[in-house]
């Protein structure tokens, strides 16, 4: 057991540091090996689909792949931190709450960047690699709802073209996911002020990669929404 008196400032520690890690944005410095500014190219998001849209699905999947790690990393840390720790009076795992703590963090980081005048990307990748460390750091089965939910949302992605929309879905499927874990989990203390904790935390991260995509939102609701063509993106090369 452990009072939260005696680690809260391992929380704010673990929260700064996962904010800066998330300030680091890939596409950028990707683009600018490539000699130019995402930012300044196509929609300018620093993210996944606009690096597809520019340089092709190789480059959008790597992307890709190191957004997911940093949105995972710091989580798989505040995992193994606390793990098999209880808070104090409760049964709440101190990990189940410093692993979110991390991630969010790093969410916030990410579209919020200091470095670059708090205008980054749109933090689905690393909302993705987030979820994806959590639930499978604990339970190595999770990893089978994580691929099912990932393949769905490309699926969606691929028949729709529409990225955002499919990028959405996979990221409110893998929040309901790891919100029905922690609701059987914690069925009987889920007035603990710490689950609640969690809980806000799971919202709040949701909230925020959609109300980053609120122009895309509204250009779809107006049939304005550029079509993502999983097809043409394949075929795309550029320097």
């Amino acid at each position: 057991m452990i009072a939260f008196s005696d680690c809260w400032y391992w929380f704010a520690v673990m929260a700064v540091v996962s904010y800066f890690i998330g300030c680091f944005n890939f596409a950028l410095l990707i683009s600018k090996i490539k000699h130019n500014d995402v930012r300044k190219m196509g929609s300018g998001n620093p993210g996944t689909m606009n690096m597809s849209r520019q340089f092709g699905l190789k480059i959008g999947a790597l992307t890709l792949f190191l957004d997911m790690l940093k949105g995972g990393l710091p989580v798989l840390a505040g995992y193994l931190i606390f793990r098999g720790k209880v808070f104090e009076g409760t049964d709440v795992l101190v990990s189940d709450l410093a692993r979110y703590v991390c991630g969010v963090s790093v969410i916030v980081g990410h579209i919020y960047p200091v470095t670059m005048r708090f205008k980054g990307g749109k933090g689905i990748a690393s909302t993705l690699g987030m979820y994806a460390f959590a639930l499978c750091c604990e339970k190595w089965w999770m990893l089978f709802v994580v691929l099912a939910i990932l393949l769905a949302t490309l699926f969606y992605i691929w028949a729709s073209e529409w990225g955002s929309m499919g990028s959405l879905f996979g990221v409110s499927m893998l929040t309901a996911a790891q919100g029905i874990f922690f609701y059987l989990r914690y069925t009987e203390s889920l007035l603990n002020g710490f689950v609640i904790a969690v809980f806000a935390l799971l919202m709040l991260d949701c909230f925020l990669t959609w109300f980053a995509h609120r122009k895309n939102i509204l250009a779809l609701l107006a049939g304005e929404e550029h079509h993502t063509s999983v097809k043409k993106l394949s075929h795309r090369k550029k320097a």
